[in-house]
């Protein structure tokens, strides 16, 4: 079964279980799916939306999920926080699982000394190597700041 079609499937469970805090993140998922399929039919090179596609769009939701989550810490809003952590609670479970802190240096620090990167200057030629083959698995940010701090080391 495709994502999308897993996605409206859980939708309809949702519906019918009358979770409201799921219906909405689905709701908000589904839109950004129709939107996406829009922009797609709409540009020169018409195509239709993907996999690869729907996996971009549900990592950009939980990069501004987290952000807003943060903003809610600073300023105390704990309502508005959990909420927002639920939503990537749901949206998180159509992604591969991200390896954790430990594993990403691990990994980070073994693509450094695979391409025999020295220095900050290397950076792109290292995150270009970690780009290949593990954008699913790996938080890219979280991945970047390690490399730097990894390359600044040496």
């Amino acid at each position: 079964m495709g994502l999308r079609k897993k996605i409206e499937t859980d939708y309809k469970s949702a519906l019918k279980a009358k979770d409201k805090n799921k219906i909405s993140t689905y709701r908000l998922i589904l839109s950004g799916i129709k939107d996406l399929d829009i922009s797609n039919r709409s540009q020169v090179d018409k195509k239709e939306t993907d996999e690869e596609d729907v996996k971009k769009l549900l990592k950009k939701m939980i990069k501004q999920r987290t952000e807003s989550i943060e903003m809610y810490k600073k300023n105390n809003r704990n309502d508005l926080q959990e909420v927002e952590e639920k939503e990537v609670e749901v949206i998180s479970q159509y992604l591969p699982q991200q390896l954790s802190d430990e594993d990403t240096r691990k990994l980070c620090s073994e693509i450094i000394n695979s391409t025999g990167a020295s220095s900050i200057k290397d950076m792109g030629k290292v995150m270009g190597e970690l780009k290949k083959n593990n954008t699913d698995s790996i938080d890219l940010s979280k991945a970047g700041a390690i490399i730097k701090e990894l390359l600044n080391q040496k």
